[in-house]
């Protein structure tokens, strides 16, 4: 991993630009946000459709959730091929089309912006860069004001574009329920980034692969989670929904398989917790961020059967990403039961 200034990673460095630029984003995005929000509560559309690639897909998978949950718009990933490659003849009339790019030079979602705004769709575009080609094509452009990103992994530009979309939302939804929470946004992202992680260090330091579970718009967050592991730390690690995963793929569970579980705090919540204590009961090298689970239950870790520790005097975590991560029976495993070999 490249070095920023000699012994500093440079991921870990944009990382930590993360607040200062969704301050920046909030401040700098306002008026287009406030302006395209209200129209859209004036005028909305039929349905939404994203395109995007790697982290930029994670964001646009958030988007599509949000858009469901906090105004009603059944949103689909848009397969930028069926627009560079197949021409196919979509109706999108009274569609908005989200694209979602870092650099806004993917050809794919340059060719997807402009097929949609052909067949109808208004289109807006989620770049660093405003004067890429992807938003030369789209009609509206909200930039994520993030200044250059050097590291390979995304992540303050990957935040950027949560909090530029959420904001959208805001306005698009009216009220000041979300307006207050992204208000405090920078604050927490603050807060978040001076939490250490020594357990999960341990945890996944001798680990070959992993899975990262989660459920409603925190699903995104596993996804990108997975792909940070990929990136950065060379463990084949992949992001599934809590329920889907019952249908499948835990049937690779081992004893000692490490499973990230990024507890939502809303209805998914119960559902995914189940969960976690199925996988937990089969051996599972159990990982925990969010809402601490317990409420009085034991929370067994491979091979012990030990309560579930005190709560420390540390504030709840408001986000799946905040910290909090923890093991729910107290214990970190040794590297043999974290590697399948």
């Amino acid at each position: 991993m490249s070095k920023a200034n000699g012994s500093t990673p440079r991921m870990l460095v944009e990382a930590l630009e993360a607040p200062a630029v969704i301050e920046r984003l909030l401040k700098e995005n306002a008026p287009e946000a406030r302006d395209l929000g209200r129209f859209l509560a004036r005028k909305p559309p039929a349905f939404a459709l994203t395109g995007a690639r790697g982290s930029s897909d994670h964001a646009a998978t958030y988007a599509q959730y949000l858009l469901g949950l906090a105004v009603g718009v059944f949103a689909g990933s848009l397969p930028p091929s069926l627009a560079s490659l197949y021409q196919a003849p979509l109706s999108l009339s009274g569609a908005l089309a989200l694209l979602f790019s870092q650099s806004g030079k993917s050809p794919d979602l340059t060719a997807a912006a402009r097929r949609a705004r052909s067949l109808g769709a208004l289109t807006v575009a989620f770049t660093n860069d405003p004067t890429s080609p992807l938003a030369a094509e789209a009609e509206v452009v909200l930039p994520l004001h993030a200044g250059r990103e050097q590291a390979v992994a995304a992540t303050k530009t990957f935040l950027a574009e949560l909090a530029a979309f959420l904001q959208l939302v805001a306005h698009w939804r009216g009220g000041q329920e979300l307006s207050d929470a992204l208000a405090r946004l920078p604050e927490a992202l603050d807060r978040a980034a001076r939490a250490e992680w020594p357990r999960f260090v341990e945890a996944l330091a001798d680990a070959e692969h992993a899975f990262v579970l989660s459920r409603g718009p925190a699903y995104a967050i596993a996804l990108e989670a997975a792909l940070k592991l990929k990136e950065t730390a060379e463990l084949f690690a992949e992001g599934f929904s809590a329920a889907e995963f019952l249908h499948g793929p835990v049937a690779l569970l081992a004893p000692g398989f490490p499973v990230l579980v990024l507890a939502p705090e809303d209805a998914a919540l119960e559902g995914v917790r189940a969960v976690a204590a199925g996988l937990s009961e089969k051996g599972a090298a159990l990982l925990w961020a969010g809402p601490r689970p317990g409420r009085g239950r034991s929370w067994p870790s491979p091979g012990h059967r030990t309560p579930t520790p005190r709560p420390s005097s540390s504030p709840r975590p408001s986000t799946p990403t905040s910290p909090g991560w923890r093991w729910p029976g107290g214990r970190t495993p040794t590297a043999r039961e974290t590697s399948r070999r």
